[in-house]
């Protein structure tokens, strides 16, 4: 897991993140919050818990 700063948020790196710097970083809770490791100043995305399981369940059946 990964904490920065001040940061509220627990965050940790995506099981599919390569290993060639090209990471997505998740902090899930009642927000998920989705953001890119090489672009952290810029932010991030929020999904609600539901959206982001939705989201998973696609990916994981290989729905595009």
């Amino acid at each position: 897991m990964i904490e920065h700063g001040l940061d509220r948020h627990v965050w940790h790196k995506s099981s599919h993140s390569s290993g060639q710097g090209s990471c997505v970083e998740v902090a899930e809770g009642e927000r998920v919050l989705v953001r890119d490791t090489r672009n952290r100043p810029l932010g991030h995305v929020e999904y609600t818990a539901g959206a982001w399981s939705d989201f998973l369940r696609g990916v994981k059946s290989g729905a595009s």
